[in-house]
């Protein structure tokens, strides 16, 4: 059963991203602040979940959150600064966006920087954990998924609509006979040139 808070009587919002290891599309990072006694038995971490339950999940979050802002990463900013450091900034501007300013941060992971003058902690395995890291895991895949769904229609052939992005055989293959498109990460080797 997921705890409703790490800090009770605070404005405590969680953190998490997805698409972390994926090799096209964005990364997606999210925070949620629920309110008190905020409860749903379907509540969990999104990998836990299967794509309906999540789709479930979505409305209820978003419509019951007292707050909560999901951003994307592109491919391009992950490049340029590494997918920690992009996940870690996406969760950060995330934060900025929410309409209630938190006075306690959970985020999902053990790694995080320090964000305005709040009091920030990471908790490993946090999304099966804390329900907050566990509504924004789940905003943050729902929408990521939405987005690689759609990007596959306009890029046909690599399996997004299936695979969102993550290296599955069938990506892979694709790459090899596809090449790479704008979409995908270049400073992942997968997508980095080959030489036959």
């Amino acid at each position: 059963m997921l705890l409703p808070y790490m800090k009770e009587g605070l404005i405590e919002a969680g953190c998490d991203e997805a698409g972390r290891g994926c090799l096209a599309g964005p990364v997606s990072c999210a925070a949620v602040i629920l309110p008190p006694d905020f409860h749903n038995d379907l509540l969990n971490d999104s990998k836990q979940l299967s794509a309906k339950q999540r789709d479930l999940l979505r409305p209820i979050i978003e419509r019951e959150a007292l707050a909560w802002a999901v951003v994307m990463v592109s491919p391009e900013e992950i490049d340029r600064i590494n997918i920690l450091n992009a996940s870690i900034t996406g969760m950060q501007r995330a934060l900025d966006a929410l309409s209630i300013m938190p006075e306690h941060v959970i985020v999902d992971g053990n790694r995080f920087r320090p964000w305005r003058d709040t009091p920030c902690e990471t908790v490993v395995k946090g999304d099966a954990t804390y329900m907050s890291i566990a509504a924004a895991s789940i905003l943050a895949k729902t929408h990521r998924d939405e987005l690689m769904t759609s990007l596959a229609h306009d890029f046909p052939g690599y399996g997004w609509e299936r695979n969102m992005g993550y290296p599955t055989k069938e990506h892979l293959t694709a790459l090899d006979t596809l090449g790479i498109s704008p979409h995908h990460r270049r400073s992942f080797g997968p997508c980095q040139p080959r030489l036959f």
